[in-house]
């Protein structure tokens, strides 16, 4: 019965040997409960977000046994038809009914397999990954629908490596690996993720108080310069010890300035202010303050990051170390390194 937490991956350095390999899905981890015609969809975090996607509701009805739970990633696909679409999802989860059922016909999600928890009378969270599997390509495996999908799996490690490399130009982000004797564990990090590491210099030009003082950094604001000069917002680092958060704070104050002259001027909401007109608060908490102070873009930081998402990290990047040696100017989206386009037909038909 939900909600049930997700099994979770930790990550590693690199492909394990002796596993069975599966894509990773960039969408939004779910756990699908029918039993007749209710359906709910679980989160990553246990919570319904079974309005946001009535289309998948229908095609749940319409597709899987009358009784049973399965694991998966919900996902849009892009407007080309060749990769997947995160920033799209995200705008799938929306409060207004109306808005709601639009997005659910022009841009409708994907739900793809991966993990079968019950099926009928049958709880299947004590048996064997490989069993589990076999029951799942079963019930999904051979659905002729758009919509609901078996993800790939492989045995063999030069495949998967492949696959590494390959699949991130449909927008997927690494692979998973599990035992053969792996059980379902809810809410334990006992597969394991393998993602794409990369490095970039970037440019800071703001920073973001803690949330536990106004003396403590919280984030430091990144940029890249485009071809025409201009300095683009590409994404946030954040995860310093307390001790280094103020001393951070410190060091930057000598750099502080107004937004007059800055290359993100358009963020101050009125002459005097430091509020950014385009990002004043969280697309998930409307209390969330998200006001920078701008910074003079001198300093350029190297940073670790996975992979892109139009022009913005993904993820949050992590710190690596300063590059005093680096003019910003030169610090470009020219050095990122892009994966070849790949189909995502050709993701999903993979074996």
């Amino acid at each position: 019965m939900p909600p049930v937490a997700p099994m979770l991956a930790k990550a590693v350095p690199e492909i394990p040997a002796g596993q069975h390999y599966e894509p990773k899905w960039d969408g939004f981890r779910s756990v699908v409960f029918r039993d007749g015609d209710e359906v709910e969809i679980g989160s990553r975090n246990e919570k319904p977000m079974t309005r946001y996607f009535p289309e998948l509701v229908e095609a749940f009805r319409a597709a899987l046994p009358p009784r049973c739970v399965i694991d998966g990633e919900i996902v849009v696909v892009d407007a080309e038809g060749t990769g997947l679409d995160f920033e799209a999802l995200l705008q799938r989860v929306h409060p207004a009914a109306s808005r709601v059922k639009k997005l659910s016909v022009e841009t409708p999600a994907h739900f793809v397999a991966f993990d079968l928890l019950a099926l009928g009378d049958d709880d299947l969270t004590g048996l064997p990954f490989t069993e589990r599997r076999a029951r799942l390509a079963e019930v999904v495996g051979g659905l002729e629908r758009p919509d609901v999908h078996l993800t790939p799996m492989t045995e063999d490690l030069d495949t998967a490596r492949g696959w590494f490399e390959q699949f991130e130009g449909a927008g997927l982000d690494g692979l998973i690996a599990k035992k053969a004797d792996l059980t379902y564990q809810p809410d334990k990090r006992v597969m394991s993720k393998i993602k794409h590491e990369r490095t970039a210099d970037c440019v800071v030009a703001g920073y973001r108080v803690h949330k536990s003082g106004p003396d403590a950094l919280g984030s430091l604001l990144l940029g890249l310069y485009t071809e025409d000069g201009s300095l683009q917002s590409i994404g946030v680092i954040g995860a310093f010890p307390m001790a280094k958060r103020k001393e951070l704070f410190a060091e930057l104050q000598p750099l502080v300035t107004s937004f007059e002259g800055h290359p993100w001027a358009w963020a101050a909401q009125e002459e005097g202010t430091r509020t950014p007109r385009e990002a004043e608060h969280s697309r998930w908490n409307a209390q969330k303050d998200l006001s920078f102070v701008p910074l003079r873009p001198e300093l350029v930081v190297e940073v670790k990051y996975d992979h892109m998402e139009g022009v913005r990290f993904r993820h949050t990047a992590q710190f690596k170390r300063w590059r005093p040696d680096r003019d910003p100017a030169s610090c470009t989206f020219e050095q990122l390194d892009r994966p070849v386009r790949f189909d995502l037909a050709e993701v999903l038909t993979a074996r």
